[in-house]
């Protein structure tokens, strides 16, 4: 399996995907146009099946499992969207899902995963994910799905970019979400094929700020597992697929507090009418808080998901 991805990659994954994954609307504010004196394009994975972009990665590399490997079934680790997605492509493709999740996943990713009928295995805040995910997977014989280090999943995340770029037209600047890396690289190694002047810039929380040290310094950095509300976004490095591609393909990137990510949780939640989660708002929240110049721009924003525990939510809000 070649560690690399390419356009080309990218454009074989949304031919497989295409029949399953929704192609989510890129929606636009007059509100936010005004504001940041740019015409801004959201492409809104929040709607995307299982209510976030990682079905397209988790898609592309199961449909591509040999018949004895998904006979056999997956296992995968997450916080809760690649769990969904994962469980959701499996259900599809008749593949059986194992998911290891931590104790504290939001409830709703939780219930949905179990919903779309895959096994869960709960961890502890001591415990490895990784390596739970690794000895289930040597001792069950099944197949590892990382959450974003893995060729098949990155090309299946560059989808989305490729039907944002597609649908709004030539781009400025594209701000996308970063955990792992997994959308950002997938993202950036598609709009620089089909838009090879548009910066991307990827955005992480503050308090998991991995990424952006990796990039500043060129060297891959790792961080304790950070406190933040993007949950989603709780990862502590990228991956050894990932920080080459980002490296390679991005142009900066930019954190924003759990506090501002509220601010354009609501603004989005209120104005746009769109329930975004707080991985899903980081892109957003850097446009909505100006961390970057806009004025006279056009600018893709992806909003990566949408799976948000609303009582939770609420509270803080």
């Amino acid at each position: 399996m070649n560690p690399d991805v390419s356009w080309q990659d990218v454009e074989a994954a949304h031919l497989r995907i295409a029949p399953h994954a929704r192609r989510t609307p890129a929606l636009t504010s007059a509100t936010i146009d005004e504001r940041s004196g740019a015409k801004v394009f959201f492409k809104c994975e929040n709607l995307q099946r299982m209510g976030a972009f990682k079905f397209r990665g988790a898609y592309n590399a199961l449909s591509q499992l040999a018949p004895e490997e998904r006979r056999r079934g997956v296992i995968a680790f997450s916080s809760g969207n690649h769990a969904q997605a994962v469980a959701l492509a499996g259900r599809l493709l008749g593949v059986p899902a194992t998911i290891v999740m931590p104790e504290d996943a939001p409830r709703v990713k939780l219930e949905a995963t179990r919903g779309y009928g895959a096994q869960i295995v709960l961890y502890g805040k001591n415990d490895s994910r990784e390596e739970i995910a690794q000895r289930l997977s040597l001792e069950k014989n099944l197949c590892l799905i990382p959450p974003f280090d893995h060729p098949h999943i990155v090309a299946g995340q560059g989808t989305a970019a490729k039907e944002l770029i597609e649908d709004a037209g030539p781009l400025d600047l594209l701000l996308v979400p970063c955990g792992g890396g997994g959308l950002l690289s997938g993202c950036a190694v598609a709009a620089k094929h089909l838009n090879p002047s548009c910066r991307v810039i990827g955005v992480e929380p503050a308090a998991g700020d991995d990424a952006t040290r990796s990039f500043k310094s060129g060297k891959l950095q790792t961080i304790a597992v950070p406190d933040t509300i993007a949950d989603g976004a709780r990862t502590t490095s990228l991956g050894k697929i990932t920080f080459p591609l980002v490296m390679r393909h991005v142009d900066d990137m930019l954190t924003v507090t759990d506090d501002e990510l509220l601010k354009a949780m609501f603004f989005l939640w209120e104005r746009m009418k769109l329930i975004v989660e707080p991985t899903g708002a980081l892109a957003a929240c850097a446009l909505l808080e100006k961390k970057l110049e806009t004025q006279g721009k056009r600018i893709g924003v992806v909003l990566s998901g949408g799976n948000v525990d609303l009582k939770a939510m609420a509270a803080l809000l």
